[in-house]
C-alpha cells in the first residue's frame, strides 16, 4: 500500500514552523507545526481544542475566506493543517500570523463555545488559545516563503 504524503516526510527533522505538505491542483494543504514531533512537548486537547475554535473561525472571516478549505488539528497534537485554495504563500503566512494576532487580542466568549455548536465544549479555553497563539507566532513572523520546504538531514 502507498504511505500517504505526511508519512513519507522525515519527522526526524521538522521544527516548529509553516509548511508546504502538499499541492493538489489549486489547492495548498500547508503543515502548521506548532511544536517539534516526538519530543514530549504536546498540545493537551484543551489548547488544541481551543486554537481550533478561535483560528478556523477568524481565518474564515479573513481576507483569504473564500479560499479556506479547511483548518484542523493534527492527531499528534503537534499542529494544524490548513488547505487553502489558489494560495499566494507570503499572503497565506501574513494571514496566518494575522489571526494569531488576533487571537491574543480577542476579548470574549471562545467561538463556538456551547452545548449547542460544539460536542465537546466544556473543554475550551481562550487562556490556553491565546498563550498557544502568543508561542506560534513568534516562529511564523520569523518567516519567509522559502522557510516553507520541509527540512532535510
Amino acid at each position: 500500500m502507498q504511505k500517504i504524503a505526511s508519512f513519507q516526510v522525515d519527522h526526524r527533522y521538522i521544527k516548529e514552523g509553516v509548511y508546504i505538505s502538499r499541492i493538489d491542483g489549486d489547492v495548498t494543504t500547508y503543515d502548521m507545526r506548532t511544536r517539534k514531533p516526538n519530543c514530549g512537548d504536546l498540545m493537551d486537547n484543551s489548547t488544541m481544542h481551543s486554537m481550533e475554535h478561535m483560528f478556523a473561525t477568524l481565518i474564515r472571516n479573513s481576507e483569504i475566506k473564500d479560499d479556506v478549505l479547511y483548518f484542523g488539528p493534527m492527531g499528534c497534537q503537534t499542529g494544524f493543517y490548513l488547505l487553502v485554495r489558489n494560495a499566494n504563500h507570503q499572503q497565506v503566512l501574513r494571514v496566518i500570523a494575522q489571526v494569531l494576532r488576533q487571537t491574543i487580542d480577542y476579548e470574549g466568549e471562545i467561538f463556538g463555545n456551547s452545548e449547542i455548536e460544539c460536542g465537546n465544549f466544556r473543554s475550551l479555553s481562550l487562556p490556553k488559545a491565546k498563550e498557544e497563539a502568543r508561542r506560534y507566532l513568534k516562529v511564523v513572523e520569523s518567516l519567509c516563503e522559502k522557510d516553507l520546504v520541509y527540512p532535510q538531514k
